[in-house]
């Protein structure tokens, strides 16, 4: 076993894990602000738009599927 670290060590630790967590923090902030490329209204609209009706379409297909099986499956047990 090692010896454990002094206080003025865990300090200057403290002090590299800080700089790290504030240089990622500035880091990530420049990266949103300025890399970043966010749609425009019209962009998100028209995506919102395609992903709504996705969505209906599915929930349609599920409803049939749903429908057929518990036909199918009435069906079966009334024989």
């Amino acid at each position: 076993m090692g010896s454990s670290p002094t206080t003025r060590a865990k300090y200057i630790q403290m002090e590299q894990n800080n700089s790290g967590v504030m240089s990622y923090l500035k880091e990530s902030y420049e990266e949103l602000v300025h890399k970043v490329t966010w749609p425009t209204w019209t962009m998100l609209f028209e995506s919102t738009k395609v992903v709504l009706i996705a969505s209906i379409i599915i929930a349609l297909l599920i409803f049939v599927m749903d429908f057929v099986a518990k036909a199918i499956t009435t069906f079966i047990y009334e024989l």
